[in-house]
C-alpha cells in the first residue's frame, strides 16, 4: 500500500466539454483537483490530434494549479519549449518519441519544467532505469495512448508496484501516475500498487459540473 499522504488527482482535460474549456478548467480547480492533465497528441506518435502551445497558452489565466503536459508527439524535442513558455509545469514524454531520452529530460529541465517519463503498456521498464535521478515524474500508461475512454489494462499494475520500489530506493520525490482507465473500481487498485497521482478523464467529467467535487474525492479514496 503506499505511503504517500494524499492521492493526486490529475483530471484529463480530453474528456471534458472542448466548447467550453476555460470554464472546465476553473471548475476542476474549484473542485478539488490537484493537477490540471493536458493530453497532447499529434495524429502521427499516436493516432489522434488535440491541442497544441496556443490552447495551454489560453488555458493559463484560468488557474494557477498545476499544468500537467503529457506529450504524445514525435519528435518531441522541438517543442518543449512552447509547451514550457505556454505555462507547463510538468512536461512528461515518450521515450520513443526521440533519439536521446536523457537530453530530452535535460531540455525540459532546462525550459523551467519538471521532466517526466512515460511508459506504454509494453515498453520495458529496463528504458526508465537510467532516467530515473534525472526525473520528477513517471507516467505508468495503463492503456496504449492515443484515445480517451479505454478499459484499464490489469498487466501494469506489478509494473506500477516495481517501478514504486525504485522509486523508494532512489531516495527521491518522485511522483508515481497512472493513466487510463482510471474509474472509481481501478482507482483503489492502482493506489494499493503504489500510485500517488492518478489521470482521470471520464470518471472525473461524468455527470456534469455539479459531480466534480464528489467525483474527485471518490476517486482519491473518500466515500
Amino acid at each position: 500500500m503506499s505511503t504517500q499522504p494524499k492521492i493526486k488527482i490529475a483530471p484529463s482535460i480530453l474528456a471534458s466539454d472542448f466548447a467550453r474549456l476555460g470554464e472546465e478548467v476553473r471548475a476542476i480547480d474549484v473542485a478539488g483537483a490537484d493537477y490540471i492533465h493536458i493530453d497532447v497528441m499529434d495524429g502521427h506518435f499516436v493516432p489522434n490530434i488535440t491541442i497544441g502551445p496556443d490552447v495551454v497558452k489560453a488555458l493559463r489565466p484560468h488557474t494557477k494549479k498545476t499544468f500537467d503536459v503529457h506529450l504524445m508527439i514525435s519528435p518531441v524535442d522541438l517543442y518543449i519549449d512552447a509547451f514550457a513558455k505556454a505555462g507547463a509545469d510538468i512536461i512528461s514524454f515518450h521515450p520513443e518519441a526521440g533519439n536521446h531520452p536523457h537530453r530530452t529530460v535535460q531540455a525540459i529541465r532546462t525550459a523551467g519544467c519538471k521532466p517526466g517519463v512515460v511508459l506504454n503498456p509494453a515498453t520495458p521498464l529496463e528504458v526508465l532505469w537510467p532516467l530515473l535521478n534525472d526525473i520528477d515524474l513517471v507516467l505508468v500508461m495503463s492503456v496504449n495512448p492515443g484515445f480517451g475512454g479505454q478499459s484499464f489494462i490489469e498487466s501494469q499494475l506489478p509494473r506500477i508496484t516495481e517501478i514504486r520500489k525504485a522509486i523508494t530506493a532512489s531516495g527521491r520525490a518522485i511522483e508515481l501516475e497512472v493513466d487510463g482507465g482510471i474509474n472509481f473500481e481501478t482507482a483503489p487498485r492502482a493506489i494499493a500498487a503504489g500510485a500517488d497521482v492518478l489521470v482521470a478523464g471520464t470518471a472525473t467529467f461524468k455527470g456534469g459540473e455539479s459531480a466534480y467535487a464528489a467525483n474527485i474525492s471518490k476517486l482519491r479514496g473518500h466515500a
